[in-house]
């Protein structure tokens, strides 16, 4: 880490010294790490810092290191520091708090407050109802926060998988039927009524949870943006259930949202039509990313009977 670096952690801290942690984890495609610093003679015993340094030459595990693929993840650390920078929430939807964010010619640095040290220091591989129904409560909290909020300085349409950001995936994907109606999919989801700012990465592994595993934070912002509430809660319950899974405990796990994010929108906002509105896009937005993974990971596991399933019931909704 360059001195000037370790000279804005220690300002802004009011530290006395460092001294590097352990790696948490290498950003995506090598661009970077995520590493957690000890800090002397100052409030904070650490920090967690994001440090960005794009690479002269990416390495990515499905070989997707074009120009394009570039630039959409630089831009996706500048939104990232935007919204740490722009946007903040409350305890209900709780995020790291932002200290310090800065760039250096080809690095930047986001300087984060340590949620271990806050009582977010769980992390799950597997999760249990109880933790799948608090992240739900975070996402609820979090649409029903931004809810008509325009997502300036943000991605306009959340997510990683948008489809205008991954024209390459599109072209590469094998299904003839669902490339052929990717635009009409999306269409459909950019032109709900109601839109919220979207987390855009909500998968399991980006919530942080307390001992009991029912307060949780999140965190990794790259990919927020406008959108539909849905898009969050599809791709947060595919990244924790099994096919066998979702078909199960789908429907009740989505009354449980929308019974949390009806306590919490402004009151004069006509609740039903959105939830009638949002339960209508779920196959959609489902669909939009199992688009995704058919022409970025054709084999992917998540492509799966559930999936499918779903994909039939919209082909044939856009077919009537």
């Amino acid at each position: 880490m360059k001195q000037e670096c370790r000279d804005l952690i220690l300002q802004t801290c009011g530290a006395s010294s460092l001294r590097v942690g352990a790696k948490i984890q290498t950003l995506w495609s090598g661009y970077g790490e995520i590493v957690r610093l000890h800090l002397e003679d100052c409030g904070r015993p650490s920090v967690v810092v994001k440090h960005i340094k794009f690479p002269e030459e990416a390495e990515h595990p499905g070989g997707w290191n074009t120009d394009r693929s570039h630039a959409r993840k630089v831009r996706s650390y500048q939104v990232e520091t935007h919204w740490y920078q722009n946007y903040s929430t409350n305890q209900s939807c709780r995020i790291p708090v932002c200290l310090a964010a800065r760039s250096y010619g080809d690095e930047m640095l986001i300087v984060l407050e340590d949620l271990d040290v806050e009582g977010y220091d769980q992390r799950r591989t597997s999760i249990k109802d109880k933790e799948i129904r608090a992240c739900l409560n975070w996402l609820a909290n979090f649409h029903a926060l931004f809810l008509g909020v325009t997502p300036e300085g943000l991605w306009p349409v959340g997510t990683y998988w948008h489809l205008e950001t991954r024209p390459d995936e599109l072209e590469a994907m094998d299904d003839v039927e669902l490339k052929a109606v990717a635009s009409d999919i999306d269409r459909v989801l950019n032109e709900c009524h109601f839109k919220t700012i979207v987390h855009g990465d909500a998968k399991l592994a980006n919530f942080c949870f307390s001992k009991s595993g029912l307060e949780v934070a999140a965190v990794d912002f790259q990919y927020v943006g406008g959108g539909c509430g849905m898009k969050d809660v599809v791709y947060f319950l595919g990244s924790c259930m099994d096919e066998r899974e979702c078909g199960k405990r789908v429907p009740g796990l989505l009354d449980h949202y929308f019974t949390e994010l009806k306590a919490f929108v402004n009151k004069d906002v006509n609740f039903n039509a959105l939830e009638k509105e949002w339960r209508e896009m779920f196959a959609f937005a489902w669909t939009d990313f199992n688009r995704f993974l058919h022409g970025w990971m054709p084999g992917h596991w998540k492509i799966n009977r559930y999936s499918k399933e779903l994909t039939r019931e919209v082909l044939q909704k856009l077919k009537q």
